[in-house]
């Protein structure tokens, strides 16, 4: 559905607007809520602010089920959690590092080694150290395990899916 801005620049008077079948003019964002020309469809999405505030954060790949099942049982128990695309925007060198120890995990222990650049770059060998193995996935963050999840309560590598049940907050 395309949109075209209509009102001032304030953020409180912005309002998407498309032109129906009969050419009405259909407010449809305004204020944060979806709009009828009779009244609000949908309540406001919550602000970046209202998300980060349960406290838990899911580094997620779509195309991987066990990572989407783990979202699916956040949803579950009330969680929206800020959802971070980890292969378009991948954790810093430090976050990484964080969630690994967090995790309780070796950084070996984090790495997806059924992806073929694994292969590739001669992962597998015993003597590749923490930084190259750390480096390697930074530079190819297909290699970091899914998916992580991160709350108030320790970090997480969700596999098994249940995993996730032990850091969720109260």
């Amino acid at each position: 559905m395309q949109g075209q801005r209509v009102g001032t620049p304030d953020k409180k008077q912005i309002a998407w607007v498309r032109r129906c079948r009969f050419g009405m003019m259909i407010p449809l964002v305004c204020l944060g809520s979806l709009y009828s020309i009779c009244g609000p469809l949908i309540p406001p999405m919550p602000s970046i602010d209202e998300r980060e505030m349960s406290g838990v954060t899911i580094y997620h790949n779509t195309r991987c089920s066990t990572s989407r099942n783990t979202l699916n049982l956040l949803k579950e128990h009330g969680i929206e959690p800020v959802i971070v695309d980890y292969l378009k925007t991948p954790p810093t060198r430090q976050q990484l590092r964080a969630m690994i120890d967090a995790a309780g995990l070796t950084v070996r222990g984090a790495m997806r080694e059924k992806e073929a650049i694994f292969v590739e770059l001669g992962l597998g060998n015993a003597d590749c150290t923490d930084t190259q193995l750390l480096d390697a996935m930074l530079a190819h963050p297909i290699l970091i395990n899914r998916p992580f999840v991160v709350s108030d309560k320790g970090a997480r590598l969700c596999r098994p899916v249940e995993r996730v049940l032990e850091i969720l907050p109260e």
